[in-house]
């Protein structure tokens, strides 16, 4: 019965796989319900972050005026931001150093780690970003915090996919302009958060028109014995 039922669930799973596509057009006139969509933000916040971090933030974009300057600077989502259902803006933190009081309050306050924990942990954390040379400059620390939002991002899309909600990833923008328009928007919060990556939910207006196409397993792996 057990193994029954891993196989189900396993089956499933790729199913969600298999029907999942870059959804570029969506179908205007279906909107996921809000029990839905809080699911797919749901396990965005419960996916997993290096030092347990989180540093991501989910702006939903649902405004039409806002969406429509976000299409003027985002090639890659013109047609995702006039008719997906929902639009995210994913947020890196720019400021997840070992030594920050971000960091301090995730360990502290949210994992509810003791002065003496904290401090071993701190310290074993700043090792890893000397080593990993990530506070060479605040660029590559924000680049280490965006390749977080991706771990979040993939679940999500993979989430939806398994309830038949579509989604497509998208990083066809132009950094300057959409960051320019968070920021005169107050979105960033002068500074603490940066732009990541962009994704659209919804539900397709058609079936992809071709099936999905990835290389055999046997050609991206290698077993070292």
């Amino acid at each position: 019965m057990e193994s029954s039922a891993k196989a189900i669930t396993k089956e499933n799973v790729l199913n969600a796989y298999y029907f999942r596509h870059a959804t570029k057009q969506f179908n205007a006139s279906r909107i996921i319900s809000a029990e839905d969509f809080e699911y797919i933000l749901e396990t965005g916040r419960l996916s997993p972050s290096s030092i347990g971090l989180e540093p991501w933030k989910f702006l939903i974009v649902q405004n039409p005026d806002l969406r429509k300057r976000l299409s003027e600077v985002s090639s890659g989502a013109q047609k995702q931001l006039a008719a997906a259902s929902h639009f995210i803006v994913i947020l890196a933190r720019s400021d997840a150093s070992y030594n920050s009081p971000y960091a301090e309050y995730m360990l502290k306050e949210i994992k509810g780690m003791p002065d003496d924990v904290f401090e071993l942990t701190r310290e074993a954390y700043g090792k890893f970003q000397k080593n990993q040379r990530m506070l060479e400059n605040p660029r590559t620390l924000l680049d280490w915090a965006s390749k977080q939002t991706y771990i979040a991002l993939g679940n999500m899309m993979t989430a939806a996919a398994l309830i038949g909600i579509d989604s497509c990833p998208i990083e066809g923008f132009n950094y300057e302009g959409v960051h320019r328009i968070l920021e005169e928007e107050g979105l960033l919060e002068d500074g603490l958060w940066d732009v990541s990556v962009m994704a659209a939910f919804g539900y397709r207006a058609e079936d992809p028109p071709r099936e999905k196409s990835r290389q055999p397993l046997e050609k991206i792996t290698q077993w070292i014995d």
